[in-house]
């Protein structure tokens, strides 16, 4: 009889932890906003850019979204997590929008890191992104353009800070959308501005 009230515990004790398991929510997930009618360059584009992946601060390559909730302390969302890794949402995104603004030029994926003749190069480095506790969405890094010889043509900082329109994590993923339209407007000014 022992035997079987220690199986019917054991049991029971099963149930109850897949219970409590099952029982929490699943995560929220969210993608950066679509860019609406973004048409990229052909083959015919006059110029290349060649973008590299951008390089995420450690804290950001993570699944949820992060919050700074004072001036020093980070806090990552556990019920409300990217649906894709947020680097390559970046990258793609800011393909897309460069396209966009900069027509002559077919915006190309460098991973490797291959030289092409009169290629310009974009390297970025993403170390804020980020809500934060005022209501504001944060964008900051670093970003470089270089010539096909590996020549530095410009190198700035980047800080974008965009106001939520609402309370809530979806609003700070559509401030975080508008503030990478902003990112790919400065960098398309300085891309015109270096040739």
């Amino acid at each position: 009889m022992t035997r079987q009230w220690k199986l019917a515990a054991l049991a029971a004790m099963v149930m109850l932890v897949a219970g409590c398991a099952s029982s929490s929510p699943a995560p929220a997930r969210y993608t950066l906003p679509e860019v609406a009618g973004a048409s990229a360059a052909g083959a015919e584009a006059e110029r290349q850019l060649l973008l590299r992946p951008p390089r995420l601060a450690h804290y950001l390559d993570v699944e949820g979204l992060v919050m700074q909730v004072d001036d020093i302390t980070l806090v990552e969302a556990r019920g409300h997590q990217w649906a894709e890794a947020l680097g390559r949402q970046l990258e793609r995104g800011l393909r897309v929008r460069l396209g966009e603004r900069l027509p002559d030029t077919r915006v190309l994926l460098d991973e490797a890191g291959v030289r092409e003749p009169e290629a310009l190069s974009l390297r970025l480095e993403i170390d804020r992104f980020q809500g934060r506790h005022d209501g504001v969405a944060v964008i900051g890094g670093q970003w470089q353009l270089r010539d096909d010889t590996g020549r530095l043509l410009a190198m700035e900082r980047l800080a974008i800070e965009v106001e939520l329109d609402d309370d809530g994590y979806p609003a700070l993923v559509r401030a975080l959308g508008r503030g990478w339209d902003r990112t790919a407007d400065e960098l398309a000014a300085a891309i015109r501005q270096a040739r």
